[in-house]
């Protein structure tokens, strides 16, 4: 970035309302920099250097790199139940499906590894992040309770270990497949193997 294009942010007070160009050049930059150079290699200097900022409108944002990452790799809370109720089977598959296109991108790909042994390190970290994820897991207790009414689910099917095995499966996969691209075909059969353990 131009010198003259630079987004230094010189509020004096944490009061001042935050300058959204700035936070989204930070954003651009940390994942810019996590497809680059990787997750164990960022620093918070390089990514003000690269937004045309400073390490301190940095932190007056964000507390931790982890926390930057995390927001710059999953700018929004992942949603995958879009389709109206009635049919848990493909609910399910369109979570393996959304799971599958979240974590094989390349900025997730390149921030995960990192970003979950700060997590594992960091109890309060570890619950800034999940609790992003809120939304979804409520989604998809409400669908079950109600496939489970309409008895088309087993009623003790637990909406966080579905959630865990989707989530489980997908990163496994990931982990010894590295280089392939896990297919339309691996979310059928995914799908397919979940719905049969879950499905009255």
């Amino acid at each position: 970035m131009k010198a003259d294009q630079r987004l230094v942010d010189k509020s004096p007070s944490a009061g001042r309302p935050r300058d959204p160009r700035i936070d989204a050049a930070i954003l651009e930059a940390t994942a810019d920099l996590l497809v680059e150079i990787g997750y164990s290699s960022l620093t918070m200097a390089a990514v003000a250097e690269r937004a045309g900022t400073t390490k301190t409108a940095l932190y007056r944002r964000w507390s931790s790199k982890a926390d930057l990452v995390h927001e710059a790799t999953f700018p929004a809370a992942p949603t995958a139940l879009a389709t109206p109720e009635g049919n848990v089977a493909a609910d399910i598959r369109a979570m393996i499906a959304a799971a599958r296109d979240v974590f094989t991108s390349p900025l997730v790909r390149a921030a995960l590894p990192g970003l979950i042994a700060d997590m594992a390190a960091d109890p309060d970290l570890n619950t800034r992040v999940m609790g992003r994820f809120i939304g979804v897991f409520d989604v998809v207790r409400e669908r079950l309770v109600h496939a489970v009414e309409r008895g088309e689910v087993h009623s003790d099917v637990d909406p966080g270990r579905l959630i865990e095995v989707i989530g489980g499966a997908t990163l496994l996969s990931m982990l010894l497949q590295p280089g392939e691209q896990l297919d339309e075909h691996w979310v059928d059969q995914t799908a397919a193997i979940v719905v049969h353990g879950v499905v009255a």
